[in-house]
């Protein structure tokens, strides 16, 4: 009798009722070599068993192991749609990768902010879901991956690929520990990575001794504005146009161009819950209400994002930034980092910090630096896409007092700009799901606005013009609280991400400054003129950055082919923004990279001026020091911009960052 044959569809569901994986012994590989390299399995290629109707299953299950960290694209081709969403991975490791169909099904969340709303952390990789469309996926027929520009011919090779109705979990197969005893990655090297203490403490010296010869930069008075200029001193920073070329105005009445850099904080906390074996070993664990933790970007389990994928509670952080710099200044570590950080930017000719937390560290010496500062406990629960209840009896009351008490020990302080108070909101473009939200939540006086509106009739218009109306209530009850409370000092408004619409960007007339952040190879000179023709107002640039698929990290949302390569990306963005009259400065997102293991969201971009160590990047600034040195030049008109374009990677450079496959929002 012929041995009995199952169905390969039966044999399927009982792996998956086993936990068992259908894994190949020659795993598929993927060579990214061309600008655009993409493979495509059918699925009967990649694993006869998978269905093509997906419904009843929640997870793509794969086991995979990534050569790079640059981020890869993972689509699927359904009813004759394909969509797809960005994976993060660890790189040089087999992981097992649960990912979330819905993700793919579903539409993007109700979360604070854009990072919070696309970003998604998951335990042994992490996931953008912002572009790719949405499908029901009840007719899978194929399956690919694609990566844009890749640097060095990566591989990714995969030897499972299968389907689950419950979370299997993510996981890292082998390779353990990923994180050395200084937060480095275990499965790189590179120049200047410390394998001891003893490294640490040549490298730190080194730079304190080139440090104490640097001094600061050319024509630069106390606060880094252009000694060489005059206009009138207020005592304050202001904003104005000169011969049609609008400036900072410094307190002692110099002209100012801000080359800032944002989360100036001596943290950068990563999660370990269920992940303890990822690390050789542990820092301690930093309280909750640690005051390192907050406010700052992705710092915080507040951070969390909308789709429920974050850690469950209670979240366990550790900074192995902040343990390495107890190892080079001991316990009482932050008058040491304040005044060092300090010294660093004076020579790199960095001239504002985006917090407020370097001027409230500041050492013996007294050395200060300008700074931008975030209002908080503004956007009180129930939020709704960030924007609080505006039409609360009690909402500008509320407002009042908070802003009352956040600036009173600040309005007297020259070394203040300005305040802001929101980070990219996520609902422009997204006002009739907006609306949705308000009606499917708690009673709120928005809510009974909303529906005694819509009761006259419901339309994209009326919903629209229904958002706009509760985000300018917003906008003039703040302003108004700043210029009661604080007239000294200049309201930045909302920081602004993505190309919010004209009827957004209309509503902000009675900022002093619009802040807008933008990730490109340099601001686009049609949003940058446009933003001007709408508003009348200087713009600045809030956020930034190049990075690299290096050292373990992604290369986060524009991408530089190596680091010599960033540091000539950083002077091309910055010079071509300076190169507009309407542009008052650019500020670099952020200080130090984030954590290998990803911050609260999942992100782990290459995208600090300084690493885990603490040792800088001697290439960006290297290049920070010759840009910075032109920008009044520049500014002025005298002197054009570098035409030098940075290299995305070794087989060719896109003429746009959108083309890297990077969100689309920014």
């Amino acid at each position: 009798m012929p041995p009995r044959r199952f169905p390969a569809s039966l044999i399927f569901s009982l792996c998956l009722a086993l936990g068992i994986s259908l894994l190949r012994a020659d795993p598929r590989t993927i060579v990214f070599n061309q600008p655009v390299s993409s493979q495509t399995w059918t699925l009967r290629q990649i694993n006869p068993a998978l269905p093509s109707d997906w419904t009843g299953y929640d997870y793509l299950v794969l086991e995979f192991r990534a050569s790079s960290s640059q981020r890869f694209e993972l689509a699927l081709q359904s009813g004759g749609r394909i969509v797809s969403k960005r994976i993060h991975p660890f790189p040089g490791v087999w992981v097992r990768a649960s990912v979330p169909l819905r993700f793919y099904r579903q539409g993007l969340g109700n979360a604070v902010d854009l990072a919070a709303t696309v970003n998604q952390p998951r335990n042994s990789y992490w996931i953008n879901i912002e572009t790719g469309g949405r499908d029901p996926l009840t007719s899978v027929s194929a399956i690919s991956f694609t990566m844009r520009y890749p640097v060095g011919s990566p591989t990714l090779e995969i030897r499972s690929v299968t389907l689950s109705k419950t979370d299997p979990g993510d996981a890292v197969l082998g390779g353990k520990p990923l994180i050395d005893q200084f937060g480095q990655y275990t499965h790189a090297e590179w120049p200047g990575k410390a394998h001891s203490v003893s490294d640490l403490k040549t490298a730190w010296t080194a730079e304190a001794v080139a440090l104490a010869h640097a001094g600061t930069l050319p024509d630069r008075d106390q606060y880094g504005g252009f000694a060489s200029t005059r206009a009138k001193a207020t005592g304050f920073f202001r904003v104005q146009q000169i011969d049609g070329v609008w400036w900072f105005i410094d307190p002692a009445g110099h002209y100012f161009y801000s080359v800032g850099v944002n989360g100036m904080r001596p943290v950068s906390a990563t999660h370990v819950n269920g992940r303890e074996d990822y690390f050789a070993s542990l820092p301690p664990i930093l309280s909750a209400t640690d005051p390192l933790l907050g406010p700052g970007p992705g710092a915080s389990p507040s951070a969390a994002p909308s789709h429920g994928a974050s850690p469950t509670p209670p979240v366990r952080m550790v900074s192995y930034y902040t343990a390495n710099l107890e190892k080079r200044f001991g316990p009482h570590y932050l008058a040491p980092w304040a005044s060092l950080t300090s010294q660093r930017l004076a020579a790199w000719g960095i001239n504002t910090v985006n917090s407020n937390f370097l001027n409230n560290a500041l050492g013996a010496d007294g050395r200060k630096c300008p700074y931008v500062t975030g209002l908080r406990g503004l956007q009180t629960p129930p939020l709704v896409m960030g924007l609080p209840d505006v039409y609360s009896a009690t909402f500008q009351q509320q407002v009042g007092k908070t802003v009352e008490k956040q600036v009173a020990p600040l309005k007297d302080d020259p070394w203040l700009i300005g305040y802001t108070f929101g980070n990219e909101p996520p609902w422009p473009g997204r006002e009739s799901q907006f609306v949705d939200f308000v009606l499917q939540g708690p009673p709120t006086g928005m809510q009974q606005r909303f529906k005694a509106a819509l009761a006259q009739g419901d339309t994209p218009d009326i919903r629209r013009n229904l958002v706009l109306a509760a985000f300018k209530r917003y906008l003039d009850v703040v302003g108004a609280a700043l210029k009661q409370y604080d007239p000294n000092h200049l309201n930045m408004g909302i920081r602004f991400g993505g190309t919010p619409p004209d009827y957004v960007v209309q509503l902000t007339k009675g900022f002093d400054v619009y802040t807008l952040n933008k990730y490109r190879y340099e601001p686009p000179p049609g949003l940058i003129a446009n933003v001007h023709k709408l508003t009348g107002l200087p713009i600045l640039i809030g956020e930034f950055h190049i990075g690299v698929p290096d050292r373990g990290m992604a290369p986060g949302l524009v991408q530089a082919m190596n680091q010599e390569e960033r540091g000539l990306a950083y002077s091309y963005y910055v010079e071509h923004a300076a190169a507009h009259p309407e542009v008052i400065g650019t500020h670099w997102f952020e200080w130090i990279d984030e954590p290998v293991t990803g911050r609260a969201d999942g992100e782990n971009y290459n995208i600090g001026w300084v690493d885990v160590t603490d040792q800088p990047y001697p290439a960006l600034v290297k290049a920070a020091q010759a840009t910075n040195t032109r920008l009044l030049a520049i500014h002025l008109g005298a002197t054009p911009p570098t035409t030098r374009t940075p290299k995305t990677s070794d087989i060719g450079t896109p003429a746009d960052a959108s083309q890297l496959g990077m969100p689309a929002i920014q």
